[in-house]
């Protein structure tokens, strides 16, 4: 479920030309992936990511999680050193069969992403009842 791949956007070379092969420079934001009976939940980590720059697809059965953090500097005051040079962040999931891709919800607080896939109706565990002749 929680296989990292990369993006088809293609990066600037050191000549000034575009190389397919080679994604935009992005971090890979760190994810903790819950299971239960009724599905998966993701929590990914992205500080200083608004909800406007954060992109969620489902693209066949794979998830693509984007954004891009503004962390606009004070008025008068320039910023002299950064720890994260990127601001941009990519992290794609392969979904499995068993999970429902079209009843995805995702909400945003405090710079954490929290992503519930539910299992599919099909892969939902339930109980069989035996009757007794």
């Amino acid at each position: 479920m929680n296989t990292p791949n990369r993006s088809q956007n293609a990066a600037p070379t050191p000549t000034g030309g575009t190389d397919p092969t080679r994604p935009d420079p992005a971090i890979v934001p760190p994810v903790d992936v819950i299971e239960d009976a009724g599905g998966i939940t993701l929590y990914a980590d992205l500080p200083g990511v608004p909800r406007e720059a954060l992109h969620l697809r489902v693209d066949g059965d794979q998830l693509s999680i984007e954004g891009e953090a503004r962390v606009p500097a004070p008025a008068g005051l320039e910023i002299s050193h950064a720890e994260v040079a990127l601001p941009r962040y990519r992290r794609t999931f392969t979904l499995s069969r068993e999970l429902d891709s079209g009843r995805i919800a995702a909400e945003m607080s405090h710079g954490v992403l929290r992503v519930r896939i539910p299992r599919a109706s099909h892969a939902q565990p339930r109980r069989i009842e035996v009757q007794v002749q």
